[in-house]
């Protein structure tokens, strides 16, 4: 066994959750964390964020749009608006978002593309991605 020194997973977890979701997002959830939920965040931060996404393997873009097809399939669409949010925030374009719900709707059924679609539209318009009204 080597003396390498193991990384913080809540640290580096901490790092690319709020590099991902928005830093005031995180430290929201945090804030309003008490003696009951505080270990799940703290679980979720360092085996999410810290393990899941804390190795160099894949770039968090592509880990980005591999979560909103699995959301997506999951049909979790309050995790999955978040996680939009991440995608942009990550460099996931407009096209992308649309073909990504395109693969949920033909493997995961029409209907929980609709919903997709019904989520985004809102979020895209806040994010200056699409006009407030479509003609």
């Amino acid at each position: 066994m080597t003396d390498q020194k193991q990384p913080d997973l809540f640290e580096s977890g901490l790092e690319q959750r709020k590099a991902t979701l928005g830093a005031e997002y995180v430290e929201a959830n945090l804030a309003k964390a008490d003696q009951f939920s505080m270990p799940f965040q703290k679980a979720m931060t360092e085996w999410c964020w810290g393990f899941g996404w804390g190795d160099e393997a894949i770039d968090a873009k592509t880990r980005s749009m591999m979560n909103l097809s699995m959301i997506g399939a999951l049909g979790k669409m309050h995790e999955w608006e978040l996680h939009l949010n991440g995608a942009i925030n990550n460099g996931v374009s407009l096209e992308e978002i649309r073909a990504i719900i395109h693969v949920v709707a033909i493997y995961c059924g029409v209907p929980q593309g609709v919903e997709c679609f019904r989520i985004a539209r809102p979020v895209l318009v806040a994010r200056g991605l699409l006009p407030a009204e479509e003609s």
